[in-house]
């Protein structure tokens, strides 16, 4: 059993003071989970419909691809790409920023959807040698490795648009989902833009920066080699009239629903994910990327939770946990070792003590890792296809 610091958490959904955003009221209750009630309770989804169809009809048939889709192969991606299809009966144009550890499930998945759907994709996977580096400075700077994911998903499809001349971006989930920096309290429509950009996928580091920080006169870095982890001009996306919006601000994001949808409809399947128990995690969050769990445990080393707790606050806002049960789960399963660990000092070029100490120089108050008591999670089915550098 994992040995919990003692932080404040909320009395419902169960996540702790540490978690970005957050904010309790006189009950102890989250902000997050009081968004989630407004959401349910109190926005028009209908009206919101309405006004998804006729953003639609405003840019169908304008290029040669109504909308650019982003997509991942994971649930929401997968879903946002059926649903607007199935429901709209839309010509995308589907963009893959591949970060570089998809796993085979989604692999398989990807194929079976695309050919189920009919649709045109773009495949992009970036120079791997300069994602390593991008990889070990944002660890190094913020024990996030994963910013050139972060700034690479949600640029370089906008890139694409600018391409094609299409105006309309979908993106799934909203951000109000997951914490307040965006809420449904507000009940505005979330857009996906250069402000939101700038304030959550760069973790503080523009693209620019980045280069000046991994350029080195033994092994220069070329400026291009940037290009996909950098924002297009806005001025240019304003002439494009462009719209890059999530679907969830449209219509009522529901996680499990959506995956249920997207398995009956597409054969979608779900997989593994290190430290999290198959029957917590059956709506299939975050199969695709085999160093998902590394970054769950540098999430828990830093802030008291991870992601067997997040998964099981969706549930519990969405009335299918008790809080008590998740409670219980929590403290036997969040936050185990995962074995991606090992891969990932591999690439880096780090040792585990390394690693602890940038992991304990960033560590949210007043939560206190225990860096030698915390259990090993058991190893993903398809760990020894995951690719090593040694060739082991």
């Amino acid at each position: 059993m994992t040995s919990f610091p003692l932080l404040r958490r909320c009395v419902k959904c169960g996540l702790p003071e540490t978690y970005e955003t957050i904010e309790y009221d006189t009950r102890g209750i989250c902000n997050i989970c009081r968004g989630a009630a407004h959401k349910q309770q109190v926005i028009d989804w209908d009206e919101r419909k309405r006004l998804l169809d006729k953003l639609i009809e405003k840019y169908r048939g304008k290029a040669d691809y109504d909308c650019i889709i982003p997509f991942s192969g994971g649930k929401d991606s997968t879903f946002q790409l059926y649903y607007l299809m199935k429901e709209y009966n839309l010509k995308p144009l589907v963009v893959r920023f591949n970060h570089g550890f998809m796993r085979q499930v989604v692999e398989e998945n990807n194929q079976r959807t695309f050919k189920k759907l009919g649709v045109d994709v773009i495949d992009f996977q970036p120079n791997w040698k300069i994602v390593k580096r991008l990889m070990l400075e944002s660890f190094i700077r913020k024990t996030d490795f994963c910013w050139h994911c972060h700034t690479g998903i949600y640029s370089y499809p906008l890139r694409v648009a600018l391409m094609y001349k299409v105006s309309l971006v979908f993106w799934g989930e909203t951000q109000s989902e997951i914490t307040a920096y965006y809420d449904y309290l507000d009940d505005e429509i979330e857009y996906e833009d250069d402000k939101k950009f700038n304030m959550l996928r760069t973790l503080g580091i523009t693209a620019e920066d980045m280069h000046g920080m991994i350029d080195r006169p033994d092994s220069p870095v070329d400026k291009r080699d940037l290009i996909p982890y950098t924002y297009p001009d806005v001025k240019e996306l304003k002439a494009l009239n462009y719209c890059s919006v999530p679907l969830g601000s449209f219509i009522p994001w529901d996680y499990t629903k959506n995956t249920e949808i997207i398995k009956r409809e597409l054969g979608w399947q779900v997989d593994e994910i290190e430290g999290v128990p198959r029957e917590i995690n059956d709506h299939g969050e975050k199969i695709e990327c085999f160093m998902q769990g590394t970054r769950d445990y540098i999430k828990f080393l830093k802030r008291g939770y991870s992601r067997v707790a997040q998964i099981n606050a969706f549930h519990v806002r969405s009335g299918r946990m008790e809080p008590e049960e998740a409670r219980r789960l929590n403290e036997e399963f969040d936050g185990r070792k995962p074995p991606s660990l090992e891969v990932f000092l591999e690439y880096m070029g780090l040792t585990e003590q390394e690693f602890n100490q940038f992991v304990g120089q960033m560590v949210i108050p007043p939560h206190q890792p225990n860096f030698s008591n915390i259990p090993l999670a058991k190893q993903s089915w398809d760990f020894a296809q995951w690719y090593r550098e040694d060739n082991r």
